[in-house]
């Protein structure tokens, strides 16, 4: 088939996404696949004339970047982009859309997770792996994602989506006590979260994120182990444990060799393992997620257990959860990309 992986953007995970796109990218070249790799935003704008020309593979594989620990600047990206185009889409990104057979999203965080891509698609007529634009749309929102869960009876932390206006109230107002946890509603591999331990940690915090965010949200911290469960084809994968080699799972845990430990099958009770498979299940089909997602859990000190967030276009680095947890049931990571791409092609049957 004809693929055109997605990647990069103008998230600040688009580092990440680069490299789960090359990943995913050679992987399909070994599978035989006319695969390229596309960064939506700077396109390809030194195409053959003949753009079909762009799916001629000789066979050689694309090099893997190396992930810096620290976020890129996303102003710098923007300028660097020859041209003075406000479109999201960088060069020939459409038309060689639209010549694939599918489009395998490698794309995290932003427009890549947000729907707003996978709208675009939509209207072009364009097929591609993963969840729609709606799924995505409530998933990546934090705010949204929690009123579902409460809906769903999916458990989850008890907190409150505060706006710029109101960001002088303090915890205590919204029922609840330090130490806190804030975050945006809208970010993914842990950038912009920080666990505030008293009132001045938490000024810090909000200021920071209402830099950048219109709202935020700020909810109760759950001390105790930190479990990922992902979702394929509407079954529920091994649960994997999540293990920082000091703090906490942040952005350079998440992405860094050596940083963290993943243990997948999780070391618990038969009991855990299969509710949280089962909360995965249904938080996914709350939120209607399609495909392929991941939901991450935390197991307090008390054995309460509660599901963070969903994650609607999980990581494919070598680093990344999913992948792991497919190996733990048996399957390969050829394999996965192959059954993303089966599952996603059935969306449209």
């Amino acid at each position: 088939m004809k693929i055109v992986v997605l990647a990069g953007g103008l998230s600040t995970e688009r580092n990440v996404s680069i490299l789960s796109a090359t990943m995913i990218c050679n992987t399909l070249r070994k599978l035989g696949h006319q695969a390229i790799l596309l960064d939506v935003f700077f396109g390809m704008p030194d195409a053959p004339e003949n753009l079909e020309d762009a799916f001629v593979m000789d066979g050689t594989l694309l090099e893997t970047p190396h992930l810096s620990s620290k976020a890129p600047d996303i102003n710098e990206v923007r300028k660097s982009r020859p041209g003075s185009s406000d479109s999201y889409f960088g060069p020939n990104v459409i038309e060689l859309c639209q010549m694939s057979d599918i489009c395998y999203l490698g794309l995290h965080g932003e427009a890549g997770e947000n729907g707003q891509v996978q709208a675009a698609l939509d209207m072009l007529g364009v097929k591609y792996t993963g969840s729609g634009y709606l799924g995505s749309a409530v998933a990546m929102h934090k705010g949204y994602t929690k009123n579902v869960f409460h809906t769903y009876e999916v458990p989850t932390p008890k907190g409150t989506l505060l706006i710029r206006k109101h960001k002088d109230m303090l915890p205590e107002e919204m029922g609840l006590s330090y130490p806190v946890v804030v975050k945006p509603t809208s970010g993914g591999s842990s950038l912009g979260v920080f666990i505030a331990q008293n009132e001045a940690e938490y000024k810090e915090a909000v200021e920071a994120n209402f830099a950048t965010e219109r709202e935020i949200i700020v909810e109760e911290y759950i001390k105790g182990r930190e479990f990922a469960c992902g979702v394929l084809a509407g079954k529920a994968l091994p649960v994997i444990e999540i293990v920082p080699k000091d703090g906490w799972f942040d952005y350079e845990h998440k992405y860094q060799s050596g940083m963290s430990e993943e243990i997948c099958p999780a070391p618990i009770d038969e009991e855990t393992s299969s509710y949280i498979q089962k909360i995965a299940v249904r938080a996914a089909n709350a939120l209607s997620l399609e495909v392929y997602s991941r939901m991450d859990f935390i197991v307090g000190e008390d054995g309460r257990i509660v599901c963070l967030e969903a994650n609607s276009l999980p990581g494919m680095t070598p680093a990344s959860l999913i992948p792991k947890e497919a190996y733990a049931a048996g399957m390969t990571y050829e394999e996965l990309c192959e059954l993303i791409i089966e599952e996603s092609l059935n969306k449209y049957n």
